[in-house]
Protein backbone atom coordinates (compact mmCIF):
# COMPACT_ATOMS: atom_id res chain seq x y z
CA UNK A 1 0.00 0.00 0.00
CA UNK A 2 1.18 3.50 -0.76
CA UNK A 3 0.30 7.04 0.17
CA UNK A 4 -0.85 9.76 -2.21
CA UNK A 5 2.72 10.42 -3.34
CA UNK A 6 3.42 6.75 -4.03
CA UNK A 7 5.58 6.08 -1.01
CA UNK A 8 4.97 4.52 2.36
CA UNK A 9 4.39 7.07 5.16
CA UNK A 10 7.40 8.05 7.21
CA UNK A 11 7.21 6.42 10.64
CA UNK A 12 8.08 9.32 12.92
CA UNK A 13 8.67 9.15 16.66
CA UNK A 14 6.92 8.91 18.95
CA UNK A 15 3.42 8.31 17.61
CA UNK A 16 4.36 6.07 14.69
CA UNK A 17 7.48 4.62 16.26
CA UNK A 18 7.80 2.08 19.05
CA UNK A 19 6.33 2.35 22.53
CA UNK A 20 9.80 1.75 23.97
CA UNK A 21 11.22 4.70 22.07
CA UNK A 22 8.31 6.91 23.11
CA UNK A 23 8.94 6.14 26.77
CA UNK A 24 12.70 6.71 26.43
CA UNK A 25 12.08 10.14 24.93
CA UNK A 26 9.59 11.03 27.63
CA UNK A 27 6.69 11.79 25.33
CA UNK A 28 3.80 9.82 26.84
CA UNK A 29 1.10 9.24 27.66
CA UNK A 30 -0.51 10.39 24.44
CA UNK A 31 -3.93 12.06 24.59
CA UNK A 32 -6.02 11.11 21.57
CA UNK A 33 -9.28 12.99 21.02
CA UNK A 34 -12.59 11.95 19.49
CA UNK A 35 -15.59 13.96 18.37
CA UNK A 36 -17.04 16.23 15.70
CA UNK A 37 -14.34 18.05 13.69
CA UNK A 38 -16.07 21.34 14.45
CA UNK A 39 -15.66 20.69 18.17
CA UNK A 40 -12.12 19.33 17.96
CA UNK A 41 -10.54 22.21 16.05
CA UNK A 42 -9.81 24.36 19.12
CA UNK A 43 -8.34 21.44 21.06
CA UNK A 44 -5.77 20.17 18.59
CA UNK A 45 -3.07 22.66 19.62
CA UNK A 46 -3.54 21.97 23.34
CA UNK A 47 -1.45 18.84 23.65
CA UNK A 48 -3.58 16.35 21.73
CA UNK A 49 -1.65 13.55 20.03
CA UNK A 50 -4.18 13.24 17.23
CA UNK A 51 -7.75 12.30 16.37
CA UNK A 52 -9.37 8.88 16.66
CA UNK A 53 -12.70 7.90 15.12
CA UNK A 54 -14.99 4.90 15.41
CA UNK A 55 -17.79 3.78 13.13
CA UNK A 56 -20.47 5.04 15.54
CA UNK A 57 -19.01 8.54 15.42
CA UNK A 58 -18.40 8.29 11.68
CA UNK A 59 -21.99 7.26 11.06
CA UNK A 60 -23.13 10.40 12.87
CA UNK A 61 -20.64 12.53 10.96
CA UNK A 62 -21.60 11.27 7.50
CA UNK A 63 -25.22 12.15 8.26
CA UNK A 64 -24.04 15.68 8.99
CA UNK A 65 -21.24 16.18 6.45
CA UNK A 66 -21.73 13.63 3.66
CA UNK A 67 -19.45 10.87 2.36
CA UNK A 68 -16.95 9.33 4.76
CA UNK A 69 -14.04 10.59 2.66
CA UNK A 70 -15.41 14.12 3.02
CA UNK A 71 -15.62 13.64 6.79
CA UNK A 72 -11.99 12.47 6.76
CA UNK A 73 -10.97 15.59 4.86
CA UNK A 74 -12.64 17.72 7.53
CA UNK A 75 -10.51 16.04 10.18
CA UNK A 76 -7.37 16.47 8.11
CA UNK A 77 -8.20 20.15 7.56
CA UNK A 78 -8.08 20.96 11.28
CA UNK A 79 -4.76 19.34 12.16
CA UNK A 80 -1.40 18.17 10.88
CA UNK A 81 -1.40 15.45 13.54
CA UNK A 82 -2.33 11.78 12.99
CA UNK A 83 -5.95 10.91 12.25
CA UNK A 84 -7.11 7.35 12.95
CA UNK A 85 -10.00 6.35 10.70
CA UNK A 86 -11.89 3.22 11.70
CA UNK A 87 -12.70 0.92 8.80
CA UNK A 88 -14.51 -2.39 8.70
CA UNK A 89 -15.33 -5.18 6.29
CA UNK A 90 -15.78 -8.91 5.81
CA UNK A 91 -12.34 -10.08 4.65
CA UNK A 92 -8.65 -9.26 4.78
CA UNK A 93 -8.67 -8.07 1.19
CA UNK A 94 -11.67 -5.81 1.74
CA UNK A 95 -9.93 -4.19 4.71
CA UNK A 96 -6.80 -3.63 2.62
CA UNK A 97 -8.74 -2.23 -0.32
CA UNK A 98 -10.84 0.10 1.81
CA UNK A 99 -7.83 1.14 3.84
CA UNK A 100 -5.89 2.08 0.74
CA UNK A 101 -8.49 4.72 -0.13
CA UNK A 102 -7.71 6.49 3.13
CA UNK A 103 -3.93 6.02 3.22
CA UNK A 104 -3.74 7.55 -0.26
CA UNK A 105 -5.46 10.66 1.09
CA UNK A 106 -2.70 11.61 3.55
CA UNK A 107 0.38 10.37 5.38
CA UNK A 108 -1.42 11.43 8.56
CA UNK A 109 -3.87 8.55 8.32
CA UNK A 110 -3.78 5.63 10.75
CA UNK A 111 -6.08 2.70 10.01
CA UNK A 112 -8.19 1.54 12.96
CA UNK A 113 -9.56 -1.98 12.56
CA UNK A 114 -11.65 -4.20 14.90
CA UNK A 115 -10.10 -7.40 16.27
CA UNK A 116 -11.09 -10.27 13.96
CA UNK A 117 -9.25 -13.26 12.54
CA UNK A 118 -9.17 -11.72 9.07
CA UNK A 119 -7.89 -8.45 10.53
CA UNK A 120 -4.71 -10.32 11.48
CA UNK A 121 -3.82 -10.67 7.82
CA UNK A 122 -4.49 -6.98 7.26
CA UNK A 123 -2.26 -5.96 10.16
CA UNK A 124 0.54 -8.11 8.78
CA UNK A 125 0.32 -6.61 5.28
CA UNK A 126 -0.07 -3.08 6.57
CA UNK A 127 3.04 -3.44 8.72
CA UNK A 128 5.02 -4.55 5.66
CA UNK A 129 3.77 -1.43 3.87
CA UNK A 130 4.69 0.84 6.79
CA UNK A 131 1.09 1.81 7.50
CA UNK A 132 0.39 2.54 11.20
CA UNK A 133 -2.58 0.65 12.65
CA UNK A 134 -4.85 0.63 15.68
CA UNK A 135 -6.64 -2.57 16.73
CA UNK A 136 -9.92 -1.84 18.47
CA UNK A 137 -12.45 -4.07 20.33
CA UNK A 138 -9.67 -5.77 22.30
CA UNK A 139 -11.18 -7.35 25.42
CA UNK A 140 -8.75 -10.13 26.33
CA UNK A 141 -5.07 -10.84 26.70
CA UNK A 142 -5.06 -13.57 24.00
CA UNK A 143 -6.57 -11.08 21.56
CA UNK A 144 -3.90 -8.52 22.45
CA UNK A 145 -1.17 -11.13 21.97
CA UNK A 146 -2.53 -12.20 18.58
CA UNK A 147 -2.86 -8.73 17.09
CA UNK A 148 0.54 -7.73 18.47
CA UNK A 149 2.11 -10.77 16.82
CA UNK A 150 0.41 -9.79 13.56
CA UNK A 151 2.14 -6.42 13.67
CA UNK A 152 -0.41 -3.87 14.89
CA UNK A 153 1.04 -0.53 16.01
CA UNK A 154 -1.46 0.23 18.80
CA UNK A 155 -3.43 -2.30 20.85
CA UNK A 156 -6.62 -0.69 22.18
CA UNK A 157 -7.89 -2.38 25.36
CA UNK A 158 -11.53 -1.40 25.90
CA UNK A 159 -12.12 -0.05 29.41
CA UNK A 160 -15.60 1.22 30.20
CA UNK A 161 -17.59 -1.92 29.22
CA UNK A 162 -15.89 -3.84 32.05
CA UNK A 163 -16.93 -1.10 34.44
CA UNK A 164 -20.53 -1.53 33.29
CA UNK A 165 -20.52 -5.18 34.44
CA UNK A 166 -18.79 -4.40 37.75
CA UNK A 167 -15.39 -5.38 36.40
CA UNK A 168 -12.00 -3.67 36.62
CA UNK A 169 -11.91 -1.31 33.62
CA UNK A 170 -8.13 -1.15 33.40
CA UNK A 171 -7.05 -4.68 34.38
CA UNK A 172 -6.38 -5.53 30.72
CA UNK A 173 -4.00 -2.59 30.51
CA UNK A 174 -1.99 -3.98 33.42
CA UNK A 175 -2.06 -7.46 31.90
CA UNK A 176 -0.81 -6.12 28.57
CA UNK A 177 1.97 -4.24 30.35
CA UNK A 178 3.07 -7.47 32.04
CA UNK A 179 2.87 -9.47 28.81
CA UNK A 180 4.76 -6.95 26.70
CA UNK A 181 7.37 -6.22 29.36
CA UNK A 182 10.77 -6.78 27.82
CA UNK A 183 9.60 -6.66 24.20
CA UNK A 184 11.96 -4.45 22.24
CA UNK A 185 9.39 -3.62 19.59
CA UNK A 186 6.10 -3.93 21.41
CA UNK A 187 2.95 -2.11 20.31
CA UNK A 188 1.55 0.89 22.11
CA UNK A 189 -1.08 0.10 24.75
CA UNK A 190 -3.70 2.77 24.12
CA UNK A 191 -6.76 2.76 26.38
CA UNK A 192 -10.03 3.00 24.46
CA UNK A 193 -13.65 3.64 25.35
CA UNK A 194 -12.58 5.87 28.23
CA UNK A 195 -15.72 7.78 29.16
CA UNK A 196 -14.81 9.34 32.51
CA UNK A 197 -11.98 11.19 34.20
CA UNK A 198 -11.82 8.39 36.78
CA UNK A 199 -11.18 5.73 34.13
CA UNK A 200 -8.67 8.01 32.41
CA UNK A 201 -6.80 8.39 35.69
CA UNK A 202 -6.79 4.62 36.26
CA UNK A 203 -5.55 3.93 32.73
CA UNK A 204 -2.70 6.40 33.07
CA UNK A 205 -1.78 5.11 36.54
CA UNK A 206 -1.73 1.53 35.20
CA UNK A 207 0.81 2.48 32.55
CA UNK A 208 -1.19 3.05 29.37
CA UNK A 209 0.93 4.60 26.64
CA UNK A 210 -2.05 6.71 25.68
CA UNK A 211 -5.78 7.18 26.12
CA UNK A 212 -8.60 7.95 23.72
CA UNK A 213 -11.25 10.32 25.05
CA UNK A 214 -13.96 12.57 23.71
CA UNK A 215 -12.91 16.19 23.98
CA UNK A 216 -15.24 17.02 26.94
CA UNK A 217 -13.42 14.39 29.03
CA UNK A 218 -10.09 15.89 27.97
CA UNK A 219 -11.37 19.28 29.16
CA UNK A 220 -12.68 17.84 32.42
CA UNK A 221 -9.33 16.17 33.13
CA UNK A 222 -7.99 19.65 33.89
CA UNK A 223 -10.59 20.25 36.60
CA UNK A 224 -9.96 19.77 40.32
CA UNK A 225 -11.53 21.56 43.27
CA UNK A 226 -8.12 22.48 44.72
CA UNK A 227 -6.84 23.65 41.34
CA UNK A 228 -9.88 25.91 41.03
CA UNK A 229 -9.35 27.25 44.55
CA UNK A 230 -5.67 28.02 44.08
CA UNK A 231 -6.10 29.37 40.56
CA UNK A 232 -8.63 31.85 41.96
CA UNK A 233 -6.22 32.83 44.76
CA UNK A 234 -3.32 33.39 42.39
CA UNK A 235 -5.43 35.22 39.81
CA UNK A 236 -6.77 37.55 42.50
CA UNK A 237 -3.22 38.40 43.55
CA UNK A 238 -2.30 39.02 39.93
CA UNK A 239 -5.34 41.25 39.49
CA UNK A 240 -4.41 43.14 42.65
CA UNK A 241 -1.00 43.97 41.17
CA UNK A 242 -2.68 45.07 37.95
CA UNK A 243 -5.18 47.26 39.81
CA UNK A 244 -2.28 48.91 41.61
CA UNK A 245 -0.67 49.76 38.28
CA UNK A 246 2.29 47.47 38.87
CA UNK A 247 1.92 45.48 35.66
CA UNK A 248 2.05 48.39 33.22
CA UNK A 249 5.10 46.97 31.51
CA UNK A 250 3.20 43.76 30.61
CA UNK A 251 0.59 43.18 27.89
CA UNK A 252 -2.11 42.28 30.43
CA UNK A 253 -5.80 42.32 29.53
CA UNK A 254 -8.22 44.39 31.54
CA UNK A 255 -11.23 42.60 33.05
Amino acid sequence: MATQNGTSPKLTEPLFGTAKSARMTGTGPAMWLAGDPEDLAEWMDRGAAGIVTNTIVLNDMVKKYGQITEVTKRYLDITDKPVAIEIDGHSTQELLDVGEVFTKMSDQIILKIPATTYALGAFSELKKAGIPTFCTTVFSLPQAAAVAAAGVTHVLPFCEPFKEVSGDPTKLIRDCQDMFDGWGDRPFITAALVRSVETAEAAIADGADGIIVFWPIFRDMMEHILTEEWNTTFLNEWQSMDDAGLLKDLPVQSH
